[in-house]
Protein backbone atom coordinates (compact mmCIF):
# COMPACT_ATOMS: atom_id res chain seq x y z
CA UNK A 1 0.00 0.00 0.00
CA UNK A 2 1.14 3.67 -0.94
CA UNK A 3 2.23 5.60 1.91
CA UNK A 4 0.23 5.80 5.51
CA UNK A 5 0.11 9.86 6.87
CA UNK A 6 -2.10 11.16 9.32
CA UNK A 7 -3.35 14.83 9.71
CA UNK A 8 -2.22 15.90 12.99
CA UNK A 9 -5.37 17.60 14.63
CA UNK A 10 -6.84 14.37 14.77
CA UNK A 11 -4.56 13.48 17.50
CA UNK A 12 -6.38 16.31 19.78
CA UNK A 13 -9.30 17.73 21.70
CA UNK A 14 -12.86 17.30 19.62
CA UNK A 15 -16.08 19.39 19.82
CA UNK A 16 -18.95 19.95 18.38
CA UNK A 17 -21.76 22.58 18.35
CA UNK A 18 -23.61 21.03 21.41
CA UNK A 19 -20.48 20.25 23.31
CA UNK A 20 -16.89 22.57 23.23
CA UNK A 21 -14.42 20.19 24.40
CA UNK A 22 -15.16 16.33 24.41
CA UNK A 23 -11.58 15.67 25.32
CA UNK A 24 -8.44 17.41 26.93
CA UNK A 25 -6.11 19.99 24.53
CA UNK A 26 -2.88 18.26 24.28
CA UNK A 27 0.24 20.43 22.68
CA UNK A 28 1.13 20.24 18.58
CA UNK A 29 4.38 18.30 20.04
CA UNK A 30 2.32 15.74 21.53
CA UNK A 31 0.42 15.09 18.79
CA UNK A 32 3.20 14.34 16.97
CA UNK A 33 4.41 12.35 19.26
CA UNK A 34 0.97 9.77 19.47
CA UNK A 35 1.08 10.35 15.46
CA UNK A 36 4.18 9.00 14.99
CA UNK A 37 4.29 6.15 17.47
CA UNK A 38 0.80 5.04 15.43
CA UNK A 39 2.10 1.69 13.16
CA UNK A 40 2.71 2.24 9.39
CA UNK A 41 2.65 6.31 9.56
CA UNK A 42 5.25 7.63 7.18
CA UNK A 43 4.01 11.30 7.03
CA UNK A 44 1.95 13.75 8.80
CA UNK A 45 -0.40 16.83 7.56
CA UNK A 46 -0.35 20.01 9.26
CA UNK A 47 -3.03 22.64 9.59
CA UNK A 48 -1.54 25.65 8.78
CA UNK A 49 -1.85 28.17 12.02
CA UNK A 50 -3.07 25.22 14.07
CA UNK A 51 -0.21 22.82 13.82
CA UNK A 52 2.43 25.06 12.08
CA UNK A 53 3.10 28.90 11.13
CA UNK A 54 6.18 30.48 9.48
CA UNK A 55 7.63 31.31 13.33
CA UNK A 56 7.47 27.55 13.96
CA UNK A 57 8.85 25.98 10.42
CA UNK A 58 12.05 25.71 10.94
CA UNK A 59 11.21 23.83 14.42
CA UNK A 60 8.70 21.70 12.91
CA UNK A 61 10.84 20.92 9.77
CA UNK A 62 14.27 20.05 12.58
CA UNK A 63 11.15 17.32 14.23
CA UNK A 64 9.94 15.90 10.93
CA UNK A 65 13.54 15.38 9.99
CA UNK A 66 14.63 13.91 13.71
CA UNK A 67 11.61 11.62 13.24
CA UNK A 68 12.07 10.34 9.83
CA UNK A 69 8.82 11.41 9.15
CA UNK A 70 7.90 13.16 5.63
CA UNK A 71 5.53 16.18 5.66
CA UNK A 72 2.48 15.08 3.47
CA UNK A 73 0.58 18.24 3.28
CA UNK A 74 0.08 21.54 4.54
CA UNK A 75 -3.84 22.88 4.54
CA UNK A 76 -3.81 26.50 4.99
CA UNK A 77 -6.82 27.77 7.40
CA UNK A 78 -9.20 29.64 5.51
CA UNK A 79 -11.93 28.37 7.37
CA UNK A 80 -11.68 28.79 11.29
CA UNK A 81 -12.22 32.39 11.87
CA UNK A 82 -15.16 34.73 10.87
CA UNK A 83 -13.51 36.70 8.81
CA UNK A 84 -13.94 33.93 5.87
CA UNK A 85 -17.50 33.20 6.79
CA UNK A 86 -18.65 34.36 3.57
CA UNK A 87 -16.14 32.81 1.80
CA UNK A 88 -12.13 33.17 0.45
CA UNK A 89 -11.26 33.03 -3.55
CA UNK A 90 -15.03 33.61 -4.40
CA UNK A 91 -15.96 36.08 -1.98
CA UNK A 92 -17.66 39.08 -3.36
CA UNK A 93 -15.38 41.36 -1.50
CA UNK A 94 -12.32 41.93 -3.14
CA UNK A 95 -10.29 42.88 0.25
CA UNK A 96 -11.20 39.14 1.36
CA UNK A 97 -10.02 37.56 -2.12
CA UNK A 98 -7.06 39.64 -1.95
CA UNK A 99 -6.38 38.61 1.93
CA UNK A 100 -7.67 34.83 0.95
CA UNK A 101 -4.93 34.91 -1.91
CA UNK A 102 -2.12 36.34 0.35
CA UNK A 103 -3.02 33.99 3.11
CA UNK A 104 -2.69 31.08 0.33
CA UNK A 105 0.80 32.67 -0.88
CA UNK A 106 1.75 31.94 2.97
CA UNK A 107 0.66 28.81 3.18
CA UNK A 108 2.45 27.74 -0.31
CA UNK A 109 5.69 28.95 0.86
CA UNK A 110 5.26 27.76 4.13
CA UNK A 111 5.18 24.66 2.00
CA UNK A 112 8.08 25.10 0.47
CA UNK A 113 10.08 26.07 3.78
CA UNK A 114 8.78 22.61 5.42
CA UNK A 115 9.93 20.34 2.23
CA UNK A 116 6.44 19.75 1.50
CA UNK A 117 4.97 19.36 -2.32
CA UNK A 118 1.48 19.73 -1.91
CA UNK A 119 -0.89 22.13 -0.92
CA UNK A 120 -4.11 21.20 0.47
CA UNK A 121 -6.98 23.56 0.08
CA UNK A 122 -10.28 23.15 1.98
CA UNK A 123 -12.31 25.56 0.76
CA UNK A 124 -14.84 25.37 3.76
CA UNK A 125 -16.49 28.52 3.70
CA UNK A 126 -16.55 29.19 -0.36
CA UNK A 127 -20.86 28.44 -0.80
CA UNK A 128 -23.87 29.92 0.23
CA UNK A 129 -26.78 28.74 2.37
CA UNK A 130 -30.08 30.27 1.24
CA UNK A 131 -31.91 31.15 -2.42
CA UNK A 132 -30.63 33.98 -4.75
CA UNK A 133 -27.79 34.08 -2.35
CA UNK A 134 -24.98 32.71 -4.21
CA UNK A 135 -23.43 34.97 -6.85
CA UNK A 136 -22.69 31.61 -9.36
CA UNK A 137 -21.16 33.48 -12.27
CA UNK A 138 -18.84 36.04 -10.30
CA UNK A 139 -18.00 33.58 -7.52
CA UNK A 140 -17.02 30.63 -10.08
CA UNK A 141 -14.79 33.30 -12.08
CA UNK A 142 -13.36 34.57 -8.92
CA UNK A 143 -12.56 31.03 -7.45
CA UNK A 144 -10.95 30.05 -11.01
CA UNK A 145 -9.00 33.77 -11.31
CA UNK A 146 -7.49 33.25 -8.07
CA UNK A 147 -6.49 29.96 -8.48
CA UNK A 148 -4.64 30.25 -11.71
CA UNK A 149 -3.04 32.99 -10.29
CA UNK A 150 -1.95 30.99 -7.20
CA UNK A 151 -0.91 27.90 -9.71
CA UNK A 152 1.66 30.48 -11.75
CA UNK A 153 3.32 31.82 -8.79
CA UNK A 154 4.27 28.38 -7.32
CA UNK A 155 4.89 25.90 -10.35
CA UNK A 156 6.50 23.70 -8.73
CA UNK A 157 4.06 22.93 -6.30
CA UNK A 158 0.85 20.96 -6.35
CA UNK A 159 -1.92 22.67 -5.08
CA UNK A 160 -5.23 20.01 -4.50
CA UNK A 161 -8.77 21.00 -3.80
CA UNK A 162 -10.43 18.74 -1.38
CA UNK A 163 -14.19 18.90 -2.08
CA UNK A 164 -17.01 18.52 0.02
CA UNK A 165 -21.04 18.61 -0.86
CA UNK A 166 -22.19 20.76 2.26
CA UNK A 167 -20.52 21.66 5.96
CA UNK A 168 -19.91 24.60 7.11
CA UNK A 169 -22.05 26.05 4.36
CA UNK A 170 -25.26 24.72 3.07
CA UNK A 171 -24.02 24.09 -0.66
CA UNK A 172 -20.41 24.35 -1.30
CA UNK A 173 -18.98 25.97 -4.83
CA UNK A 174 -16.88 22.62 -4.96
CA UNK A 175 -19.12 19.74 -3.73
CA UNK A 176 -17.74 16.99 -6.07
CA UNK A 177 -15.19 15.85 -8.21
CA UNK A 178 -16.60 17.01 -11.76
CA UNK A 179 -16.69 20.26 -10.73
CA UNK A 180 -13.10 20.48 -9.44
CA UNK A 181 -12.19 18.99 -12.66
CA UNK A 182 -13.72 21.77 -14.47
CA UNK A 183 -12.15 23.85 -12.20
CA UNK A 184 -9.00 22.87 -13.04
CA UNK A 185 -9.80 22.89 -17.15
CA UNK A 186 -10.99 26.77 -16.50
CA UNK A 187 -7.72 27.52 -15.49
CA UNK A 188 -5.45 25.89 -17.59
CA UNK A 189 -2.95 25.36 -14.99
CA UNK A 190 -1.14 21.84 -14.77
CA UNK A 191 -0.46 22.18 -11.08
CA UNK A 192 -4.05 22.17 -9.86
CA UNK A 193 -5.26 18.85 -8.60
CA UNK A 194 -8.04 17.23 -6.57
CA UNK A 195 -8.20 15.61 -3.07
CA UNK A 196 -10.58 13.10 -2.66
CA UNK A 197 -11.82 12.62 1.19
CA UNK A 198 -13.90 9.33 0.66
CA UNK A 199 -16.18 10.87 3.58
CA UNK A 200 -16.52 13.86 1.32
CA UNK A 201 -17.19 11.51 -1.73
CA UNK A 202 -19.90 9.19 0.14
CA UNK A 203 -21.33 12.05 1.48
CA UNK A 204 -21.77 13.56 -2.13
CA UNK A 205 -23.76 10.08 -3.48
CA UNK A 206 -20.36 9.59 -5.28
CA UNK A 207 -18.48 6.38 -5.82
CA UNK A 208 -15.14 6.79 -4.50
CA UNK A 209 -13.86 4.34 -6.67
CA UNK A 210 -15.15 6.36 -9.97
CA UNK A 211 -14.34 9.72 -8.67
CA UNK A 212 -10.46 7.50 -8.92
CA UNK A 213 -10.76 6.87 -12.34
CA UNK A 214 -12.65 9.90 -13.82
CA UNK A 215 -9.15 11.78 -12.35
CA UNK A 216 -6.93 9.84 -13.97
CA UNK A 217 -9.19 10.22 -17.07
CA UNK A 218 -8.79 14.13 -17.07
CA UNK A 219 -5.00 14.52 -16.70
CA UNK A 220 -4.14 12.58 -13.78
CA UNK A 221 -5.46 15.00 -11.44
CA UNK A 222 -6.03 13.12 -8.63
CA UNK A 223 -3.13 14.67 -6.03
CA UNK A 224 -4.25 13.46 -2.28
CA UNK A 225 -6.78 11.14 0.08
CA UNK A 226 -8.40 11.31 2.88
CA UNK A 227 -10.26 8.24 4.63
CA UNK A 228 -13.09 7.95 6.67
CA UNK A 229 -16.20 6.61 6.86
CA UNK A 230 -19.81 7.79 7.62
CA UNK A 231 -23.60 7.12 7.27
CA UNK A 232 -23.96 8.96 3.21
CA UNK A 233 -26.02 11.56 5.18
CA UNK A 234 -23.58 13.94 7.15
CA UNK A 235 -19.57 13.51 7.16
CA UNK A 236 -19.30 11.49 10.77
CA UNK A 237 -15.74 11.22 9.83
CA UNK A 238 -15.66 7.58 11.42
CA UNK A 239 -13.23 4.24 11.11
CA UNK A 240 -12.59 4.03 7.57
CA UNK A 241 -14.35 0.87 6.55
CA UNK A 242 -16.29 0.12 9.10
CA UNK A 243 -19.13 1.36 6.81
CA UNK A 244 -18.61 0.54 3.62
CA UNK A 245 -16.45 -2.02 3.15
CA UNK A 246 -17.48 -3.50 0.04
CA UNK A 247 -17.03 0.34 -1.28
CA UNK A 248 -13.49 0.32 0.28
CA UNK A 249 -12.68 -2.70 -2.44
CA UNK A 250 -13.25 -1.21 -5.41
CA UNK A 251 -11.76 2.20 -4.55
CA UNK A 252 -8.01 0.67 -4.05
CA UNK A 253 -8.82 -1.70 -6.80
CA UNK A 254 -9.73 1.42 -9.08
CA UNK A 255 -6.61 3.31 -7.04
CA UNK A 256 -3.93 0.56 -8.49
CA UNK A 257 -5.78 0.59 -12.13
CA UNK A 258 -5.23 3.99 -12.05
CA UNK A 259 -1.53 3.97 -10.93
CA UNK A 260 -2.35 6.31 -7.72
CA UNK A 261 1.11 7.00 -6.06
CA UNK A 262 0.35 9.44 -3.87
CA UNK A 263 -0.78 9.85 0.35
CA UNK A 264 -2.90 7.43 2.29
CA UNK A 265 -3.93 9.83 4.39
CA UNK A 266 -6.00 9.06 7.38
CA UNK A 267 -8.60 12.29 8.17
CA UNK A 268 -10.61 11.36 11.26
CA UNK A 269 -12.42 13.28 14.05
CA UNK A 270 -12.96 10.91 16.77
CA UNK A 271 -15.32 12.09 19.32
CA UNK A 272 -15.27 9.91 21.74
CA UNK A 273 -13.05 7.61 20.79
CA UNK A 274 -9.16 7.40 21.74
CA UNK A 275 -7.64 8.43 18.93
CA UNK A 276 -4.69 6.99 17.88
CA UNK A 277 -6.54 3.50 18.34
CA UNK A 278 -9.39 4.79 16.08
CA UNK A 279 -6.99 5.96 13.44
CA UNK A 280 -4.87 2.52 13.90
CA UNK A 281 -7.84 1.06 13.09
CA UNK A 282 -8.94 3.13 10.51
CA UNK A 283 -5.40 1.81 8.79
CA UNK A 284 -5.62 -1.56 9.53
CA UNK A 285 -8.78 -1.74 7.53
CA UNK A 286 -7.15 0.15 4.65
CA UNK A 287 -4.02 -1.98 4.95
CA UNK A 288 -6.47 -5.39 4.45
CA UNK A 289 -8.61 -3.98 2.06
CA UNK A 290 -5.57 -3.08 -0.14
CA UNK A 291 -3.86 -6.46 0.40
CA UNK A 292 -7.04 -8.41 -0.64
CA UNK A 293 -7.53 -6.72 -3.83
CA UNK A 294 -3.45 -6.73 -4.64
CA UNK A 295 -3.52 -10.25 -4.30
CA UNK A 296 -6.76 -11.29 -5.74
CA UNK A 297 -6.14 -8.22 -8.93
CA UNK A 298 -6.27 -10.84 -11.69
CA UNK A 299 -9.70 -12.45 -10.59
CA UNK A 300 -11.26 -8.97 -9.76
CA UNK A 301 -10.49 -7.59 -13.02
CA UNK A 302 -11.95 -10.63 -14.55
CA UNK A 303 -14.93 -9.84 -12.91
CA UNK A 304 -14.94 -6.47 -13.89
CA UNK A 305 -14.79 -6.87 -17.38
CA UNK A 306 -17.47 -10.04 -17.67
CA UNK A 307 -19.67 -6.95 -15.71
CA UNK A 308 -21.76 -9.79 -13.91
CA UNK A 309 -22.92 -8.49 -10.68
CA UNK A 310 -24.11 -12.41 -10.18
CA UNK A 311 -20.77 -13.85 -10.14
CA UNK A 312 -18.77 -10.77 -8.67
CA UNK A 313 -21.31 -11.06 -5.55
CA UNK A 314 -20.05 -14.48 -5.57
CA UNK A 315 -16.28 -13.42 -5.87
CA UNK A 316 -17.02 -10.96 -3.00
CA UNK A 317 -18.42 -13.27 -0.78
CA UNK A 318 -16.04 -15.73 -0.85
CA UNK A 319 -13.02 -13.48 -0.75
CA UNK A 320 -14.52 -11.94 2.91
CA UNK A 321 -15.83 -14.57 3.95
CA UNK A 322 -14.18 -17.90 2.83
CA UNK A 323 -17.41 -19.39 1.79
Amino acid sequence: MNKISVILGNLGNTKDRFCGSYKDSIAVMDMFKKAAAIEGVKGMELVETWDVSRESAKEMRKLFNDSGLECASIIPDLFSESFWRFGSLSSRDAAVRKKSLDHLRSSCELCMEMDCRLLNFWPAQDGYDYPFQGTFLDSWKYFADGMAKLASEFPTLKISLEYKAKEPRAHSYLPRMAECLLLCQVTGAENIGVTIDTGHAFLAGENAAEAVALAKSCGNRLYHMHFNDNYKSWDDDMIAGSIHTIDYLELFYWLGECNYDGWISMDQYPYREDAAKAINESIKWMQAASDLVDANRKEIKEAVENASPVETSALLRKLIFRR
